[in-house]
C-alpha cells in the first residue's frame, strides 16, 4: 500500500501576526531581519507542499469584532484583544499576502480557531483522517504557542509529527530555541528543506 501524503499545517500566518503593520508581530519586530527569512521560509515549504500535492490546512486566529468569544482567562490572548488584533473580517485576521492560501485550491484549507492549539474547536482532527493524514509537517508562529501545543496534541492523537524550525518564531529568540528542544521529544526537529525532502513515509 502506498504511504499517505503528509499535510501540512501552516499555523496563523496572518497579517497582524506577520507584516510590517500588524498589531502583535509575535516575535517579529518591523525592522527584524529574522521577519523575512521566516516569511520566504515558509513560502518554500507551502510551494513545496504544492509541488508535491500535499495538503495544506491553513489554521488562522480570529475573534468577533467585540471579542465575546475571547478566552479571557488566558493571557496571551486576552493581549491580542488588548491590542484589538486579529478581528474577524478586519485586515488584521487575514493571510499575510505572500503566504495565503491559493483560491479554489482542492488541496488547500482553511480553519479558524479562538484557542491555542490549532485543533481545539475546529475540525482539523476529522479532516485529517478525510485525508488520510498519518504524518504532518508543523510551521507557524509563534513557536512555544500554536505551534509547540499543535504538535503535542498531534503527537497525543497518533500522528508522526515534524516541525519546520526555520518557518517558526517566538518573540524571544531563547523561547523559540527552548520550545523547539522540548518538541524534539514527541517530533522530528527540522528544516523546510528537511521537511520537504520526506516523502512521506512512516514505519
Amino acid at each position: 500500500m502506498a504511504a499517505a501524503s503528509p499535510a501540512v499545517l501552516a499555523l496563523h500566518y496572518q497579517n497582524d501576526v506577520l507584516h510590517r503593520d500588524g498589531r502583535i508581530r509575535v516575535g517579529l519586530a518591523a525592522d527584524d531581519p529574522s521577519r523575512g527569512q521566516l516569511i520566504a521560509a515558509a513560502g518554500r515549504l507551502l510551494a513545496g507542499a504544492r509541488q508535491n500535492r500535499w495538503p495544506i490546512l491553513h489554521v488562522r486566529i480570529a475573534f468577533r469584532p467585540d471579542y465575546a468569544d475571547l478566552a479571557q482567562h488566558l493571557p496571551i490572548l486576552r493581549r491580542a484583544g488588548e491590542l484589538g488584533a486579529v478581528r474577524d473580517g478586519e485586515w488584521g485576521a487575514e493571510f499575510l499576502e505572500a503566504l495565503a492560501p491559493l483560491r479554489d485550491s482542492p488541496i488547500e484549507h482553511v480553519l479558524t480557531h479562538t484557542r491555542i492549539s490549532a485543533f481545539a474547536g475546529t475540525p482539523l482532527d476529522q479532516l485529517l483522517q478525510l485525508l488520510n493524514a498519518r504524518r504532518v509537517i508543523v510551521a507557524g508562529v509563534a513557536t512555544h504557542s500554536v505551534v509547540e501545543s499543535t504538535v503535542r496534541e498531534a503527537a497525543d492523537r497518533g500522528l508522526a509529527v515534524t516541525v519546520a524550525a526555520d518557518a517558526c518564531a517566538a518573540a524571544d529568540t531563547a523561547a523559540h530555541h527552548a520550545s523547539l528542544a522540548s518538541m524534539r521529544l514527541v517530533a522530528t526537529v527540522t528544516d523546510v528543506a528537511g521537511a520537504l525532502a520526506s516523502d512521506g513515509d512512516i514505519a
